[in-house]
């Protein structure tokens, strides 16, 4: 080759990357105007920005009121724990109560004297006072209308003294906690 022929390919070579680059700064240059042209005015930043903070203290009034909600359904529940424990330990309690009042009943008249019954009259006291602090109350049932869901039928029995339905007879006390029967009176109803 002669020396104009590798002249002109090295100028070849020379003009395309300036071809190139100006190319690359006409397209750098429309991207830069295309930027500026899409770029989001103050007001659109500071609408964006004002809905991104409404969306996070809704979530954060969202979390709070979640909080407040489970806080509460905790204390329910240990609330409902107490009370089912507090029933359960005074279900266990009841027949001993029971035996007390058997007992006080059925007394010899030859020991009603005596002074340690007056002993075991006061531990039955002390007992009852202590249901009484858990708001233990015996259910009424003599001459109530039998209800079933708070006395359990053991028989019927014929008689004048109270219309039928009534509870005539209570075999076994009942007791409830406020509102929540503990254990139903059994009861003998009027035929």
């Amino acid at each position: 080759m002669n020396d104009q022929t590798k002249a002109e390919e090295i100028q070849d070579v020379v003009e395309e990357p300036e071809v190139e680059t100006h190319n690359q700064e006409g397209e750098a240059e429309a991207q830069t105007e295309t930027a500026v042209a899409e770029a989001p005015t103050l007001e659109q930043q500071l609408a964006a920005a004002q809905a991104e903070a409404e969306d996070y203290k809704d979530r954060w009034l969202r979390s709070q009121a979640e909080f407040a909600n489970a806080r509460k359904r905790m204390d329910k529940q240990r609330l409902d724990a107490y009370a089912n424990a507090t029933a359960n330990v005074i279900d266990k309690l009841l027949p001993i109560v029971d035996d007390f009042e058997r007992a006080m009943e059925n007394l010899p008249t030859e020991i009603q004297e005596h002074s340690w019954l007056e002993g075991i009259q006061l531990v039955q006291r002390k007992l009852l006072a202590t249901l009484d602090t858990f708001n233990v109350t015996p259910i009424e049932a003599v001459g109530q209308p039998f209800d079933p869901n708070m006395h359990e039928a053991i028989t019927q029995e014929m008689t004048d003294a109270y219309e039928s339905g009534v509870v005539c007879r209570v075999l076994q006390t009942g007791y409830k906690i406020g509102d929540r029967v503990i254990r139903p009176s059994l009861v003998v109803v009027a035929a």
